[in-house]
C-alpha cells in the first residue's frame, strides 16, 4: 500500500446543540468553519487484489463496463458476480449490490459507459457512493475493470462522490444520529498525482460551500459569517479587509447600503480575502459573491414559499470562497482576490422603496424598480469595487433569478461574458468539470428594457420576461470593458434529490466548474464585448 496523497487526517464531524441552553451560551457553542474536517485521507494501493484483501473493506465500489463479459475473472468472487450480473441487461448508469465472503463486505457495482458525459461519470458516482456509505464504513476501497481510456476520469469521479457523501452538513438536533463515519477512501490503481489533489481540493471547497449555506440564518447573519471569515483568514494566513457600512458609505456604494440600510443591526459590509502566493502582487482573478444572508424580498416581501429557503441566498459568496479554498489547497501560482457581499434584505421602516434614486460605487444612478432584485444591487458595488484593484479577470457567482432556473432548470447554470468568443470555452468547461452552463446572449440592445426616465439605468424591468439576461446587462455596467467577466446565475445551485456527485439538495454548484474553467486557461485574449 502506498500512501500518495492525504488530505486532513480527521474525518466529517456534525454540530449539534441542546434546545434547553440558554441563548447566550448558544451563541459560543454554534459550529465553528470545520476546515480541518471537510475531506478524509485518499490512498492508492498497487498490491494486486484479493478475496483476503477486500475482506478488509466494509465497503468496496467497483465500476465496471455493460458489456464485461468475460472480464469478471480479473477480480476476486468472479462467478458469483458473472451470475448476477447476468440475471437481466446492464445499462450505463445501473447499479448492482453484493454481499461477499465471511467479512460480509458489500460490494457496489456501477455501470460505467466509454461514452459517459462527466455529468453522467459523476452522477453514477454519487448513486454508488450513497449505497456503500449505508454500511457506515470507516474504509471504502474504489476499484475498476473499466478500459484505461475510462477509468481515470470514472475513478476520480468516485473519489468526487464519497467526499461529498461523507461530509456532514451542519446539523442541531438534540439527539444526534449515531454511526460510522468513514476515514479512508482507498484507490486500487495509480492516479496522477495532480488530477487526485484537484479532484480532492475541489471537494473541499463544495463542502464548504454547502456547509455554510446549510447554516440557518441566526447562525450565517452579517456579524457571524464575518467570524467564519476572521477564523478561514487566519487558518490560510490570508489578508482580509472588511469595508463596512461607514466604510461604504465614504466610498459611495449606494447601491449596497440602499439594500443593507433595512437591516436591524448594522453589520453588513463587503469583505475582501487575498491569496497571494510567493512573488504575487496584483490580482490575478477576482471571485465575487453574493452574501445575502437572509432575503425577506423588502417591502416588496416574498411569500411563505418563496421565502422559506432564503437563508441560502447567499450560495454564491460562498462558491466564491470554496472556490478560493480549492486554489489554497492546490498550492495555484494566481493572485487570487475573494470578494463578498453580506447583508441581509429585510422589511421595515427603513429598508429601500420602489423608485428610490441611488448612487452606486462607481457613480451610475439607479432607479429602484422592485426591492426583490436586491441581488444585483449588492454585486454592483462589489463589482466596481473590486474592478479597482485592476485584476486580470472577474468571476462572479449569485443565485440571482428565478429567471434562470424557469430556462434550464436546476441541472445547468447560466453563464454571461463580457467576452463572447470565449463562450465554448466556457461551456466546455461545464461539460468537463460535470458543472454545467449555459451561456445566454448579452447584447446591448437588451439595455433598452432597462432604460430609466430618472437614472442611468432601472434597476430591472416591471415585467420579469428575460430578467436573468437583463440582470447581467445592468452588472455589465460595472465591470470596465478591458477586464474579462464572467457572470454565473446559479440556477443548479439548489436541487431537490442533488446534482452531480452531490447528494445534498444545496449543491454548492460552481467550484468544479470554476477549477476547471481556470486549468483550460481562461480567459484567453478576445475583444471586449
Amino acid at each position: 500500500m502506498h500512501a500518495v496523497h492525504s488530505v486532513l487526517a480527521s474525518g466529517p464531524r456534525a454540530f449539534y446543540y441542546s434546545p434547553e441552553l440558554h441563548p447566550r451560551r448558544l451563541a459560543t457553542m454554534l459550529p465553528h468553519l470545520p476546515l480541518d474536517s471537510l475531506t478524509v485521507p485518499v490512498q492508492m494501493r498497487t498490491a494486486s487484489l484479493s478475496a483476503r484483501a477486500l475482506a478488509r473493506f466494509r465497503a468496496v465500489i467497483l465500476l465496471v463496463p455493460p458489456d464485461i463479459g468475460s472480464g469478471w475473472k480479473k477480480f476476486p468472487h468472479a462467478s458469483l458476480l458473472a451470475a448476477l450480473h447476468a440475471r437481466k441487461a446492464r445499462r450505463t448508469g445501473d447499479t448492482l449490490t453484493a454481499t461477499l465472503g465471511d467479512a460480509a463486505t458489500l460490494l457496489v457495482i456501477g455501470y460505467a459507459g466509454a461514452e459517459s458525459s462527466m455529468f453522467q461519470r459523476l452522477q453514477l458516482a454519487q448513486k454508488c457512493a450513497k449505497l456503500a456509505l449505508e454500511a457506515e464504513p470507516e474504509r471504502v476501497l474504489i476499484a475498476h475493470l473499466l478500459p484505461s481510456a475510462a477509468a481515470e476520469t470514472a475513478v476520480l469521479a468516485a473519489v468526487a462522490a464519497l467526499e461529498a457523501g461523507a461530509f456532514a452538513l451542519p446539523a442541531f438536533k438534540s439527539k444526534p444520529r449515531r454511526g460510522t463515519r468513514l476515514k479512508e477512501i482507498h484507490v486500487a490503481q495509480r492516479l496522477p498525482t495532480a488530477k487526485l489533489t484537484s479532484t480532492v481540493a475541489c471537494a473541499a471547497g463544495n463542502n464548504l460551500a454547502r456547509w455554510l449555506t446549510a447554516l440557518p440564518p441566526n447562525e450565517l447573519d452579517a456579524r457571524g459569517y464575518r467570524r467564519h471569515l476572521q477564523r478561514f483568514a487566519a487558518q490560510f494566513k490570508l489578508g482580509l479587509r472588511f469595508y463596512s457600512e461607514a466604510d461604504l458609505k465614504r466610498l459611495g456604494a449606494g447601491a449596497f447600503l440602499a439594500v443593507s440600510q433595512g437591516n436591524a443591526g448594522r453589520d453588513a459590509g463587503i469583505a475582501r480575502l487575498s491569496y497571494r502566493p510567493r512573488g504575487a502582487r496584483a490580482p490575478q482573478l477576482s471571485l465575487v459573491g453574493k452574501g445575502i444572508c437572509f432575503d425577506t424580498g423588502g417591502t416588496n416581501l416574498k411569500p411563505h414559499k418563496s421565502m422559506l429557503d432564503m437563508h441560502t441566498d447567499m450560495e454564491g459568496s460562498a462558491v466564491a470562497l470554496g472556490s478560493l479554498l480549492a486554489l489554497i489547497r492546490m498550492d495555484s501560482p494566481l493572485a487570487v482576490d475573494c470578494w463578498m457581499a453580506i447583508t441581509e434584505n429585510r422589511i421595515g421602516p427603513t429598508a429601500y422603496k420602489p423608485q428610490d434614486v441611488v448612487r452606486a460605487l462607481n457613480g451610475t444612478t439607479i432607479q429602484v424598480i422592485h426591492t426583490d432584485a436586491e441581488g444585483r444591487m449588492v454585486l454592483a458595488d462589489t463589482l466596481a469595487l473590486a474592478a479597482r484593484t485592476k485584476p486580470a479577470a472577474i468571476i462572479d457567482y449569485a443565485t440571482l433569478t428565478g429567471a434562470c432556473v424557469y430556462a434550464l432548470t436546476e441541472r445547468y447554470s447560466g453563464a454571461f461574458t463580457n467576452r463572447m468568443a470565449s463562450r465554448q470555452a466556457i461551456e466546455t468547461a461545464g461539460a468537463d468539470s460535470g458543472e454545467r452552463v449555459w451561456c445566454f446572449p448579452m447584447d446591448e440592445d437588451f439595455d433598452t428594457d432597462i432604460d430609466s426616465g430618472v437614472a442611468d439605468v432601472a434597476q430591472c424591468a416591471v415585467e420579469g420576461k428575460g430578467d436573468h439576461i437583463l440582470a447581467a446587462r445592468f452588472l455589465n455596467r460595472f465591470v470596465p470593458k478591458q477586464i474579462p467577466w464572467l457572470h454565473l446565475d446559479l440556477a443548479a445551485g439548489h436541487r431537490h434529490g442533488g446534482l452531480g456527485a452531490i447528494g445534498t439538495d444545496i449543491t454548492g454548484f460552481g467550484v468544479r466548474f470554476t477549477l476547471q474553467l481556470i486549468q483550460s486557461g481562461w480567459p484567453r485574449t478576445g475583444r471586449a464585448s
